[in-house]
């Protein structure tokens, strides 16, 4: 689990479940039935104890966390209208003898999150997070889009994950929107 150390006025915080270890193994391998009935009943005993905010990244389990999270919300199509989806993009895994690398470009976050949607089974997600910060990103092509995302619908809120003050200063120099107040890394 992710906790928010203090919430809005400075009280408790949102626990947040860290769906990190849903979708089978870290390899590119196929998930089965068997992981997605494992996802289900992780998210039930979540919602059991009152948790209703589940974090996702898009290479958690090489999209497979997200894959099966979404086949739960296939399952129960109400349950999306009583949770609060978060996920993150910004960092690409070695892939074909490429290495791995943070990738914050605006091309790249709009197709990240194109395939976080497909792979969640919503149309929207609720906060998205840049994962780890890009050295060599354009902050204005990152927040271009990223404004892009919130005037489609795609998106509804914008945080950060692993940033200084001054990356989220610039970044928030750059957006029509506040960020989501975040405390966790």
């Amino acid at each position: 689990m992710t906790t928010n150390a203090s919430g809005p006025g400075g009280g408790p915080g949102r626990v947040l479940y860290g769906c990190m270890g849903l979708g089978g193994s870290w390899s590119a391998e196929p998930y089965g039935p068997a992981d997605v009935d494992a996802a289900e009943a992780a998210v039930r005993a979540a919602l059991d104890a009152g948790i209703t905010a589940f974090d996702h990244a898009d290479i958690y389990r090489h999209g497979k966390s997200e894959a099966v999270f979404g086949e739960v919300l296939a399952r129960d199509p109400g349950l999306r209208g009583r949770i609060t989806v978060q996920t993150k993009c910004g960092i690409r895994l070695p892939d074909g003898g490429l290495p791995g690398m943070y990738d914050l470009r605006g091309k790249s976050i709009l197709r990240r999150v194109e395939e976080s949607l497909a792979r969640l089974r919503t149309d929207v997600i609720d906060v998205l997070l840049l994962h780890r910060p890009d050295p060599l990103a354009d902050p204005d092509d990152t927040a271009e889009a990223l404004e892009s995302l919130r005037r489609q619908g795609l998106v509804r809120q914008f945080g950060v994950s692993n940033m200084g003050a001054a990356q989220i200063a610039a970044l928030q120099a750059r957006l029509g929107v506040p960020l989501a107040p975040t405390s966790w890394r």
